[in-house]
């Protein structure tokens, strides 16, 4: 089976920056786009109110679709959703069977974080599933994403069924992984930290893994320190199940690196 990659579109910024990252990560993957439009126009819906979805009427949908389709240079199939996004996105991941949902990540700087209540948030909460957020301001670039700075935490790790797609996507991209770990206090490498991740079977047939430790009592001002544009294209996580768990989620690490990093985000769901 063709792998392929689910991207959300509304046809705004952080949606066109999302779906020109994932066609640069596509051409080596062999992959196809699956670009789901979710319309979003019932009266009952909480963010009716806001304008923070596209009301386009189905005509103007279907044109815009086939409009962004006609113009990538990978195979791709457009499709249109209907009602709540984790519905619709769990559907056509039941249907495609994505390697990743991939998403942008629109401008929320005039807004507290504790107001904001993003897609990728929501959908991670709902169904966690491998997920590659882009920043809005992400500089186009037709460079494939090779530099790969994964933050993890020391404490052993499985990517269940995701373990396999993710270690192929490491391969054919050729990853240059830097393996992070924050520590409050200690200055020297953690090994456990690497070895967390060889156990998972993702740095096979690459590069020998570089490992770093960062000192700071904050995980995420650590992490976002090293996570730099100039020296890394890609930023991974992993998300604990113990993450997901209510409210408590959107104060997690994994969520203010999804509204902060300057990088894209993959959130790898560990099992």
């Amino acid at each position: 089976m063709t792998a392929s990659l689910l991207i959300l579109t509304d046809f705004f910024q952080a949606a066109n920056q999302a779906l020109d990252y994932a066609t640069n990560l596509a051409r080596p993957l062999h992959a196809r786009l699956v670009l789901l439009h979710v319309r979003r126009d019932s009266a009952l819906d909480p963010e009716a109110l806001t304008g923070n979805f596209s009301n386009l009427s189905k005509e103007a949908v279907a044109l815009a679709l086939s409009s962004v389709a006609r113009g990538l240079p990978v195979p791709v199939v457009a499709e249109v959703g209907y009602g709540r996004v984790e519905v619709a996105v769990a559907d056509a991941v039941a249907r495609h069977h994505p390697a990743l949902i991939v998403l942008g990540r629109p401008d929320h700087s005039d807004l507290p974080d504790e107001l904001v209540q993003t897609t990728s948030l929501e959908l991670l909460r709902h169904s966690p599933y491998p997920m590659l957020v882009v920043p809005h301001l992400m500089m186009t670039s037709s460079a494939t994403p090779r530099r790969v700075l994964m933050a993890v935490d020391g404490e052993p790790f499985s990517l269940g069924a995701h373990a396999g797609t993710m270690q192929e996507i490491f391969t054919k991209l050729k990853a240059e992984v830097t393996v992070l770990n924050v520590s409050a206090g200690r200055h020297e490498l953690d090994p456990a930290a690497l070895e967390s991740v060889r156990q998972t079977g993702l740095l096979l047939d690459l590069a020998p893994a570089h490992a770093r430790t960062v000192t700071n009592a904050n995980p995420v001002r650590g992490i976002l320190q090293v996570a730099q544009p100039h020296d890394f294209d890609l930023l991974v996580v992993v998300a604990r199940e113990r993450s997901f768990l209510g409210k408590l989620f959107h104060r997690s690490v994994t969520a203010q690196l999804l509204l902060d990093s300057a990088l894209p985000v993959l959130v790898l769901p560990a099992q």
